[in-house]
Order: C-alpha cells, then structure tokens, then sequence
C-alpha cells in the first residue's frame, strides 16, 4: 500500500480539444517536462440548439492523457492554458486528477518527488460512465436532464464476465462507449442518479460508473 505522500506525487491530466489539435497539446506539454501520453478519438455531446438545427452538434474530439509529477503536472497545464485559451469559449477543456500508483512509465518513479501535497478544495467531479456502444446518448440524456451541460463520449472494448457473446459458436466482446462527464460538485449525485436508474446500471453486465475528485481545471463554464 503506498503512502499518503507518494499516492500524491503524480497527476493525470486531461485535455478535451477539437479534431487535429491531440498532437500540438502533446508537443507543448513536452516541452514543459511532460515525457508523452496518449491521444484519444471521441466526440463531444455539448446541446446546442443552433448546432442541432445544422446536424452538427456531434463535433470529433480528441482526448489527450498524460501522467507526470504534480509540478510538472502544475506548469504543463499554466502553459497549455496561455498557448491554447482554455478559458475561452469552444477552445477545450483541461483538468487534472490524482493517480494512485504508476506502473510501467519508466520517467515515472514513485519515489522522485516526496513532498506533502497542499490541501485543495475541489469544485469539480470528473464522472465516467462506461456502458455498450449505441448507449452513450441515453447517457447523455439522462445527465443532461439532472443538471449537465453534456460530456464527451470516447469508444473502447470490454471485456467484462458478462459482456461476452457469441456468434458462430465464436466469443466477440462487444464494443463500449466511454463518456466523460464534468460536473459541479453539488450535481454529481442528482447527475449519477438519473445515470443510474435510466441506464439500470445496477444489473449485471449493464455498465460502471467512478467519479473522481478534479483537481484543477480550465475551460469549464457555468
């Protein structure tokens, strides 16, 4: 079991930005002492009437993850903020979690860092609901209709106890849809609730639902 002190030395952060910037996030935050991290494709579900009116409300995003020390973690994100305008309007969203343990990440080491981590009153939750591809929507849907302003939904493959079928006598593995939800603290449980009850999370095999404590963030608007 780790220790409080090294449970809080590294930060995963989160980059939410239109289709072909995933790369130009992932150069600056080199630059800043972050060693690489993963870009991923996804979507963005942010209602819009006028955007739903010309059918493209939908708009590709991609999602780039990255792990680094909590100052690294801390300057990237001051510096990707001033380059990209998080704060503006439509230019992305950026935040950060703590991360437990790394494993596999050689620039990583548990033991580079052994400083007590200031005390931050978060405002933010970062929900993730993971459930079977074509039900991202009803996600949406629900958490829109308990207070969110929308989310994102990224595809993946699960390969759960009871999310395997067959065809053929052959087992497949379905495809899973990811969403990404941000919410305000105070709407987390009214937004996780309605997830939960429309999408019947609590039966087996039907989808999984963690919320995290954010950090910092930029570009979220009330």
């Amino acid at each position: 079991m780790l220790s409080n002190s090294e449970t809080s030395d590294f930060e995963l952060i989160c980059v939410i930005v239109n289709n072909g910037l995933g790369s130009k996030i992932l150069q600056t935050a080199k630059k800043c002492g972050v060693s690489g991290g993963t870009v991923l494709l996804g979507k963005g579900t942010i209602k819009n009437r006028l955007l739903e009116l010309l059918a493209i409300n939908d708009v590709r995003k991609e999602i780039v993850l990255m792990v680094t020390n909590k100052k690294t973690a801390e300057y990237a994100l001051e510096h990707l903020e001033k380059k990209f305008k998080f704060s503006k309007p439509n230019h992305g969203i950026a935040f950060t979690t703590s991360v437990l343990q790394i494993i596999g990440a050689r620039s990583c080491n548990n033991e580079q860092i052994q400083e007590e981590r200031e005390v931050q009153n978060s405002m933010y939750h970062a929900i993730t609901v993971i459930v079977d591809k074509g039900k991202a929507e009803k996600v949406i849907d629900a958490a829109v209709e308990a207070g969110s302003k929308g989310g994102t939904v990224i595809n993946g493959r699960g390969s759960g106890i009871h999310e395997t079928s067959k065809l053929f006598s052959m087992a497949i593995e379905p495809e899973k849809e990811i969403v990404l939800i941000l919410s305000e603290k105070e709407s987390t449980e009214a937004i996780v609730s309605a997830i939960r009850k429309k999408l019947k999370i609590d039966e087996p095999g039907m989808g999984i639902i963690f919320i995290q404590d954010v950090n910092k963030t930029y570009g979220i608007y009330k």
